[in-house]
């Protein structure tokens, strides 16, 4: 399985956290990984954002249809991730479009074995592939490079 975590991108200062909205920065950083991104994945690859409006917003510059998941929620956690993901039993790619600190942590763990507060940009992605248990940093992309 190959796991993309794409981080949304730069978002509004406002209240409630789940109503922030992309900022122009913001949408020209998702624009640019959805770019990148879309030639490269496959027909079946599956698409799953967090409902914050911001993730909502970064997962549409892709142009593609996504599914909704309240487990990639702004309070969700690593594991969280991992489950929607059905990330031992599924094949293919999976796009996960959420938030800070909890894909840093997904990273970490399935990177490191342990789960630490690493860090992803906003706007960036970390491609992921599992090949029969070793999982490898395929790419780690920030929108800035582009």
């Amino acid at each position: 399985m190959d796991l993309i975590l794409w981080r949304h991108a730069d978002a509004e200062s406002a209240s409630p956290d789940s109503a922030r909205k992309l900022t122009e920065r913001g949408r020209e950083q998702a624009r640019r990984i959805a770019a990148w991104l879309k030639p490269r994945l496959s027909e079946d690859c599956k698409i799953l954002a967090s409902p914050a409006a911001r993730a909502q917003q970064t997962a549409a510059a892709l142009g593609a249809p996504f599914a909704t998941s309240p487990a990639l929620d702004t309070d969700a956690d690593a594991m969280d991730v991992l489950a929607a993901a059905n990330w031992r039993e599924r094949s293919g790619t999976m796009v996960i479009v959420g938030h800070q600190p909890t894909l840093g942590r997904v990273a970490a763990l399935l990177l490191s074995g342990k789960e630490s507060d690493w860090s992803i940009a906003k706007g960036a992605l970390w491609w992921l592939q599992n090949d029969r248990g070793q999982v490898t940093l395929r790419t780690a992309l920030d929108p800035e490079l582009l």
